[in-house]
C-alpha cells in the first residue's frame, strides 16, 4: 500500500503545479503598447532617420554630398581633423549648405586589441586625456570650418578609458560637451521616449544593399523609433563603404511621404527628441 501511495505523488505534484500556473495567469497584466507609441513625431511622421558618416573620408565630399544635394536631404558628418584639410573647401561648402559637422575625436583612439590603435589604445587613456583631445578637436573644427559641433561619435563606438578595475566611462564628458553622443554597431533603433542622447544606438550601413537597410527602416517606422545609420566611404564597394546606390535608394524611400519618415541631421532630430522627452 505504501508503494501505491508514493506512486501517485508525482501525478499530484504535476496537478498542483498546473493549478498554480493557471492561478498565476490571472495576475499577469495585459501586454502594453510599445512605449515609443506615446511619442509624437512632428507633422504626423511615423519615425525619424539620420544618415551619418565618420572620419571625413574624401568620398563623402566627392560622392555623397552630390547625392544628398540631388534629393535635398541632410546628413551628419563626424570629422577627424587631419582629414578636413584635404577637402577643406568642400567641407566649408557643406557647412554652408546645412550639413552637420560632428566631432569624432582628435586621434580616433580605440581599444588596443585593434592593430591600428595599439599605440593609441583607450586602455592607456585617462579621463583628462580624452577630455583634452575632444576639446582640441572642437577647437580645430571651429578654426577651420567656423562651427562648434553639438554631436559626438565615439570612435569604434567604445565609451571607456583604462582597464580592469580602473575602467571609467567617458560618456559623462561627452554629455557635458555635446547635445548627443553616437555609438556604433548597435542592435536596434532609438526609442525616443527612453533613449539616452549621450549614448545613441546606431546601425551600420557599410556594405548593405537597400533591401537590408529597408528592413531596419521599416522596423523603426512600425515602432515609432529613431534609426541612425553609420557609414564611412561612399562608393561602389570595398572595405568600410556604404554603397552609393543604397544611399540613393534610402533617400528616395525616405522622401516618399507615404512612408512617414523624418530624415534629418542628428542635431535637428536630437534637439526635438530632448525637448519632448522633458515634456
Amino acid at each position: 500500500m505504501k508503494t501505491k501511495s508514493f506512486a501517485i505523488l508525482p501525478g499530484l505534484v504535476v496537478l498542483f503545479f498546473l493549478a498554480g500556473l493557471l492561478a498565476g495567469r490571472q495576475d499577469v497584466p495585459e501586454k502594453k503598447q510599445p512605449i515609443s507609441e506615446k511619442f509624437r513625431w512632428p507633422d504626423g511622421k511615423k519615425a525619424a532617420l539620420s544618415l551619418t558618416f565618420d572620419d571625413a573620408r574624401f568620398s563623402q565630399i566627392d560622392v555623397g554630398i552630390p547625392i544628398f544635394d540631388r534629393y535635398q536631404v541632410k546628413a551628419t558628418f563626424y570629422v577627424s581633423p587631419d582629414n578636413i584639410e584635404e577637402r577643406l573647401q568642400g567641407w566649408k561648402q557643406a557647412v554652408k549648405k546645412g550639413y552637420e559637422i560632428g566631432n569624432h575625436s582628435m586621434t580616433h583612439p580605440c581599444t588596443g586589441n585593434y592593430a591600428f590603435s595599439r599605440e593609441n589604445a583607450l586602455e592607456d587613456y585617462t579621463l583628462d586625456r580624452i577630455a583634452r583631445e575632444i576639446d582640441e578637436a572642437n577647437n580645430i573644427i571651429w578654426a577651420k570650418l567656423g562651427v562648434r559641433p553639438t554631436s559626438f561619435a565615439y570612435p569604434c563606438g567604445q565609451t571607456f578609458v583604462g582597464r580592469g578595475q580602473d575602467v571609467k566611462s567617458y560618456v559623462p564628458l561627452v554629455a557635458a560637451r555635446f547635445l548627443t553622443g553616437r555609438g556604433a554597431g548597435s542592435e536596434d533603433a532609438n526609442d525616443p521616449v527612453l533613449c539616452d542622447p549621450a549614448q545613441l544606438m546606431t546601425s551600420g550601413s557599410d556594405g548593405q544593399r537597400f533591401k537590408q537597410v529597408k528592413i531596419l527602416i521599416d522596423k523603426a517606422a512600425a515602432e515609432g523609433r529613431w534609426l541612425i545609420l553609420c557609414g564611412h566611404e561612399i562608393g561602389q564597394g570595398g572595405y568600410q563603404t556604404t554603397l552609393a546606390r543604397t544611399v540613393e535608394e534610402v533617400c528616395q524611400y525616405a522622401k516618399d511621404p507615404a512612408h512617414g519618415l523624418w530624415m534629418d541631421t542628428v542635431e535637428n532630430i536630437g534637439n526635438y527628441v530632448i525637448k519632448n522627452q522633458k515634456r
